[in-house]
């Protein structure tokens, strides 16, 4: 019970990530508000220490609506994961100004816009846990995804500055650079995109991609007093892929 009775804002619980960092945080204790724009699945909803909020977080100039219902179920909140975002960005020559644009207005200014929100009632606890949610794409740059690598690297930005500024005030901020993840997505490309499959298993030394899971299991560990010294870090959780190019030998 790391988390004990710690509570929790998760956005982008629906699926994925979100969900199963949702669903972790619950076995490990927390009280949880899960936030995303499509419904909550079961697993999440029979739990008598979670609650759901439907918001689209395009609208990030209302996320003060977010922590207004975290306060009326649970109280001021303990911690804050910040995992959802788009993806699936296109080339650079078929990339819109208004699709960089997009990718900014969900994956950063929806992430600045709720840290913002949670931070002065953080402060007045004098503690609390911020965790976002980047890529190893943003450490690397992969092609192809033009509008996504620079808006994740826009999170690790972000996460380090309020690291620096709100570190003094007793908040911990902190962020994940995932690899390749399991979802509906990835097991297409990974089936039917060589260069994908070669891409991101064969030069993984694990040689696979994540489960949802285990990327929730480092959120569980930056968001509790286990981590109590750390601040401003960029864990990537993605097998050794960003460590080096490896290639298995023949």
């Amino acid at each position: 019970m790391r988390l004990k009775d710690k509570v929790t804002i998760v956005t982008g619980c629906a699926s994925g990530i979100g969900r199963a960092t949702a669903e972790q945080f619950l076995a490990e204790g927390a009280k949880v508000l899960g936030i995303d724009r499509n419904p909550a699945p079961h697993s999440l909803t029979v739990n008598s220490t979670f609650r759901f909020l439907p918001f689209d977080l395009a609208n990030a100039d209302r996320c003060g609506q977010i922590v207004e219902a975290c306060q009326q179920a649970f109280g001021s909140p303990d911690a804050l994961v910040n995992v959802a975002g788009i993806g699936n960005a296109k080339p650079i020559l078929e990339t819109s100004n208004d699709d960089l644009l997009n990718y900014y207005k969900i994956n950063v200014v929806a992430t600045f816009a709720l840290c913002k929100a949670v931070v002065p009632l953080m402060k007045e606890k004098r503690t609390g846990a911020i965790v976002n949610i980047s890529s190893v794409t943003a450490l690397v740059g992969v092609a192809g995804s033009t509008a996504y690598v620079p808006s994740k690297s826009a999170v690790i930005g972000l996460t380090r500055s309020f690291a620096t500024e709100f570190g003094p005030l007793g908040i911990r901020s902190n962020v994940i650079a995932p690899g390749l993840v399991v979802s509906p997505m990835s097991r297409q490309r990974i089936e039917e995109d060589n260069w994908f499959r070669k891409t991101h298993l064969e030069t993984n030394p694990l040689g696979r991609p994540a489960e949802p899971a285990e990327i929730a299991q480092a959120c569980v560990f930056l968001a509790s007093d286990e981590s109590s010294f750390v601040n401003g870090v960029v864990l990537p959780v993605d097998g050794g892929w960003t460590m080096a190019k490896f290639m298995p030998q023949p």
